[in-house]
């Protein structure tokens, strides 16, 4: 099914750096195609009920594609809470997939380079064996492996971007972490 051109786009997650930036930049990117943000409390990856209240967003919306800007980020943190990285960077991730692929919607996923294990002096390469070191990378594969298996199984049409660092105007990112680091050694 090819969607209208009025289809919106969808995007899991509403508060995040991606999210914001999504939010900020949509008008001149979409033209007249609608952006419509999902996140918590509505709609949160980590809930029992997620695969029903995604299913019936999804089916309300029609949406012409699917973006996933959530995610659990607290990369320390998800040693301490692996359910909780699980659930929300591969488990949900994995319920997106299927979903998208049953209603033949493209899904554009955000994942990480904490799925490799940092060593080596070359770039890494889409195809080179991952090995993460902890709780989120691993989190994160998870999620990538779910969403590969839609993909072979069900032929969901997906994009699927490995970031090392996402900067922006809100929220905790590198630039903004060491211009405090910065301020703070000068006072």
């Amino acid at each position: 099914m090819t969607p209208s051109a009025e289809a919106p786009v969808l995007v899991i997650g509403r508060q995040g750096q991606v999210a914001s930036a999504l939010q900020r930049l949509a008008p001149a990117l979409l033209r007249q195609r609608p952006l419509v943000m999902a996140g918590r409390p509505e709609l949160d990856l980590a809930a029992a009920d997620f695969a029903e209240l995604l299913a019936a967003l999804l089916r309300n919306l029609q949406p012409a594609l699917v973006i996933n800007a959530a995610a659990y980020t607290a990369v320390d943190r998800a040693e301490s809470e692996p359910e909780l990285a699980m659930a929300v960077n591969g488990n949900a991730v994995g319920v997106m997939a299927r979903a998208c692929a049953e209603r033949g919607i493209p899904l554009f996923h955000l994942s990480t380079d904490y799925v490799f294990d940092g060593s080596g002096e070359q770039p890494w390469a889409p195809g080179d064996a991952t090995a993460p070191l902890g709780v989120y990378g691993a989190s994160k594969l998870l999620g990538e492996q779910l969403l590969q298996q839609a993909v072979r199984e069900q032929g969901l049409k997906a994009l699927v971007l490995r970031v090392s660092w996402v900067f922006g105007q809100k929220g905790v990112n590198f630039v903004r972490t060491m211009l405090r680091l910065a301020a703070s050694a000068m006072s």
